[in-house]
């Protein structure tokens, strides 16, 4: 069996979460919680996390500045979890969640923060400097993609596809680039494929759409996930096929994404399975 290759994810957007539980709460009030907890989110932090729930080493790639950075790398150490961090100059984005069982999960997000170009340029040179046949998976937003401070690492990823194997689960700018890159997989979900291919008609039918995006497009393999509904694959030479999730009772929509991802990324890269087996078998985890 081939070996499995070292995997890195790369958050371009790191979150820096605190939850506040409350028995009840409406607007307009002060209010205690009854309790608090911090974590380290951020897509790929999230699919790093999972990995080594699943048993997989990754490296966590982040942009991590200030206290709030501070307190990131602190719970990424905490619990054993391999990362590196690329300082930046302004502190990392914070975010609170408020949880009660009376009421919805409501997330309120700090303002994203780009990583400055410093912090760019030392994450483009340590992806120039890993070795080849290695797996990079980039994940979520990346706030200044398209600006020049970027562009150290918009080519070090551009040169990855050669070298070694990429994967994406990203959108907005970062995905409007990548999809012209021979990308390994791409897995997006409903509203963001729908952004990429037709913005102004939101409805449109999987099974007629996916099989053009050859045309269009030079990614590899497709999958595209649309919450408790069906997931749609397009592997590289095969026909779009359509698989259904499991029913489970959903605790939070929050992250349910980024486990698929990982599952996906299990399956193909350490159990080296066929690409429409590794989401069957990913799905009961998301």
């Amino acid at each position: 069996m081939a070996a499995t290759p070292s995997i890195h994810t790369l958050t371009g957007n790191l979150l820096c979460e605190r939850t506040l539980e409350f028995r009840a709460w409406s607007v307009g009030r002060t209010q205690r919680a009854t309790r608090e907890e911090f974590n380290t989110r951020g897509k790929g932090v999230n699919v790093s996390n999972m990995l080594a729930r699943l048993g997989t080493p990754s490296t966590a790639l982040i942009f991590a500045g200030g206290a709030p950075g501070a307190e990131a790398e602190a719970w990424l150490r905490n619990r054993g979890l391999t990362y590196h961090a690329f300082p930046t100059l302004a502190p990392s984005r914070t975010g609170t969640v408020i949880w009660s069982d009376a009421q919805p999960e409501t997330t309120f997000l700090g303002p994203d923060v780009p990583p400055d170009r410093a912090a760019v340029q030392a994450c483009a040179d340590w992806l120039n400097a890993r070795p080849d046949g290695e797996a990079l998976a980039l994940c979520g937003s990346f706030p200044g993609w398209a600006g020049s401070d970027y562009a150290p690492l918009r080519d070090a990823i551009q040169t990855w596809t050669s070298r070694g194997r990429l994967y994406a689960d990203a959108y907005g700018p970062p995905l409007e680039h990548l999809v012209h890159q021979p990308v390994e997989l791409v897995k997006v979900n409903r509203q963001e494929f729908g952004q990429l291919i037709s913005p102004r008609e939101p409805e449109f039918d999987f099974g007629q759409t996916l099989p053009r995006m050859r045309e269009q497009f030079a990614v590899k393999n497709w999958v595209v996930s649309d919450g408790p509904g069906s997931v749609w694959i397009l592997p590289a030479g095969g026909t779009a096929v359509q698989l259904l999730p499991p029913t489970i009772k959903e605790v939070s929509p929050t992250g349910s994404g980024d486990v698929l991802f990982a599952g996906v990324l299990q399956h193909l890269l350490v159990e080296h399975l066929p690409l429409i087996e590794a989401v069957r078998r990913a799905l009961p985890y998301a």
